[in-house]
């Protein structure tokens, strides 16, 4: 049975026992969300079409854990495309469906994940409350007079509550953090740039992040990996390499008037409980002035970067104003009073805060921030939707203009039984180096996990540098060793592990009109032939997954059963495709077919 709330661990074991399949969490997961709040999903997948999906998976790659997220299901903020399903920013007007996944959609499906529906926000992304929204408000999980957290609200609390194991979002603001704090749950804010924003309808495009949700470090960790990559058509995609942090940095904590809860005496005293979680894990705590960082973090909606906002939307607001929540639209049509000289002024001000800061990251390794100074109750923040919201981003608005990383864990209780958070914020790409630190502090603050305040973390924390393991992959034709696609495979960390021959049922064919020339594996029951030579390669689970993603139709991703028996996911071919193709099965394999064609 699956349990109430359920982290990769606990699900990948489940799968192990042969008790469970995909199928069987399509069944329990569609009614979940039927039974669930209804402010949580915009567009749940239609039961027949997650139980197709669990059914596509099983026949393409049988055993459990043959990819690196097999049967892992997981819910998408509904401003990130997701092909066939309407995307509606929680904007019914602006709804469109979409023609294809999202970049990052398409590496995490290709590993093996499962989409169980699209997830309400604060309309366009612009909110840190989770009120904001004509699909309704989702709660805490915690008590449902108070807010969830937004902008990504639904991807939050679907996590919390059991809906599925890991949750995409967004963040500009705050809106893969806040959500976190409120609901019991782990929040990576990546850098800038390093999983691509195709796909994703922009709050603020220069900002914008694609944020992860989940029950545990490790697991957002592994779901980050497997999505990040250089994605040459989103032009905010970067390429770094991980920057390291001392095995116990020196953590920055606030001090004097910096130190600002809003009367929220309980969220200030588990602020300072994790302060000395971290200190007695053996990190320095340092105390430094936050006043650049804060000053920073207004410059996001009450400098000229409101006008980013109202330049992603603004032939659509302009054309239909009432579509839009009224604080949104209040604070889009702010957007107006600034002008082009404003924007260069920002920037200025922008970078002089920038070089201020400069002697804190001289002192310190990274911060230890409360996520939230405090929380709202629903009707609170609904009387006064802009100066709530705008408390709730005094320690997050400033992160990605400063480009910097971040991580939130939770933090422990309040006393009334609400939840709050710290963030670990650092400096760009050294995301990984955070994930030890982050992983710990969760560990100690002793909260379970999501909704279950009960539930016990994994033993194995799973947060290390380097991925836990590699997985094979067979290649048939361009991509081996030599041939013009090999570099592909070698720019991705890929490593030869041996030369190897299929079964005999497998035919050849020379696909016509590619380039460079690719084959076509088809499997024919019964067939009697040679067997064909290919190569079996790994690569990380995150290599994995930028690699599956990218390979092109009509090839596919499926189990090659080798001549020694063993069952390994390679290319293969849909049958349509090689109608009317040469069949070059008799040469023994492609690189046979391409020397005799070359002679």
């Amino acid at each position: 049975m699956l349990p109430a709330v359920f982290d990769l661990t606990a699900l990948r074991a489940l799968y192990a026992s042969g008790a469970f399949t995909p199928l069987d969490l399509a069944e329990t997961l569609s009614a979940r969300i039927a039974g669930a709040d209804p402010a949580i999903f915009i567009t749940p997948a239609r039961a027949g079409a997650l139980r197709d999906a669990a059914r596509e998976l099983m026949e393409r790659a049988p055993e459990p854990g043959s990819l690196p997220l097999w049967g892992v299901p997981f819910a998408v903020k509904d401003n990130i495309d997701v092909a066939g399903l309407p995307t509606t920013a929680a904007c019914p007007a602006f709804a469109t469906t979409a023609p294809a996944d999202a970049a990052v959609v398409a590496r995490l499906r290709a590993a093996g994940a499962l989409v169980v529906g699209k997830v309400n926000l604060d309309q366009f992304a612009t909110g840190l409350n989770g009120t904001r929204s004509p699909y309704g408000a989702p709660r805490s999980v915690f008590d449902d007079a108070y807010i969830s957290g937004g902008s990504s609200s639904g991807s939050a609390v679907a996590v919390a509550s059991g809906l599925c194991a890991f949750a995409l979002g967004t963040d500009t603001a705050g809106s893969g953090r806040v959500p976190a704090a409120f609901n019991n749950l782990v929040g990576i804010k990546p850098t800038k740039g390093l999983l691509s924003a195709r796909g994703l309808v922009p709050a603020c495009r220069s900002l914008d992040c694609v944020s992860i949700f989940a029950l545990t470090v490790g697991d957002a960790a592994a779901v980050r990996r497997i999505a990040e990559g250089f994605d040459p058509d989103d032009p905010y995609s970067r390429r770094g390499a991980p920057r390291p942090l001392p095995a116990r940095p020196r953590l920055g904590v606030l001090a004097g008037a910096e130190r600002e809860f809003y009367g929220d005496a309980e969220t200030a005293r588990l602020y300072d409980e994790a302060a000395s979680r971290a200190e007695a894990l053996g990190c320095p705590l340092v105390p430094f002035d936050y006043g650049p960082f804060r000053e920073a973090a207004e410059l996001l909606y009450e400098g000229p970067w409101v006008a980013e906002r109202l330049a992603a939307i603004e032939s659509f607001a302009a054309a239909n104003p009432d579509a839009l929540d009224p604080a949104v639209r209040r604070i889009v049509e702010s957007a107006r009073a600034f002008s082009a000289a404003d924007a260069f002024r920002g920037q200025y001000r922008l970078e002089a805060l920038r070089r201020r800061t400069e002697a804190t990251w001289e002192r310190v390794d990274a911060l230890l921030l409360p996520t939230a100074p405090t929380t709202y109750t629903v009707e609170a923040m609904r009387a006064d939707p802009i100066a709530l919201n705008s408390r709730l981003g005094r320690y997050t608005n400033f992160a990605n203009l400063l480009d910097c990383a971040a991580v939130a864990v939770p933090a422990g209780f309040r006393a009334d039984g609400l939840p709050a958070g710290v963030t670990l914020v650092a400096r760009a790409f050294q995301d990984d180096a955070l994930l030890p630190l982050a992983d710990a502090l969760h560990r100690a603050a002793s909260c379970g996990l999501g909704a279950r305040r009960d539930a016990p973390l994994p033993k194995e924390s799973r947060v290390g540098a380097e991925p836990e393991e590699r997985l094979a992959i067979v290649v048939v034709g361009a991509h081996l060793s030599g041939m013009p696609l090999n570099r592909e495979l070698t720019a991705l960390g890929g490593r030869l592990l041996r030369e190897a021959r299929t079964a005999p049922d497998y035919r050849l064919y020379a696909l016509p009109g590619t380039q460079p020339p690719k084959p076509g594996l088809v499997r024919v029951p019964g067939h009697a032939g040679p067997g064909l030579a290919v190569e079996v390669w790994t690569l990380d689970p995150a290599a994995f997954g930028r690699f599956a993603a990218a390979i092109p139709a009509p090839l596919g991703l499926g189990r090659i059963t080798l001549d020694d028996g063993s069952a390994v996911p390679g290319f293969l071919c849909e049958a349509h495709a090689v109608a009317g193709a040469e069949e070059v099965t008799h040469h023994g394999g492609w690189r046979a077919y391409m020397a005799a064609r070359a002679g």
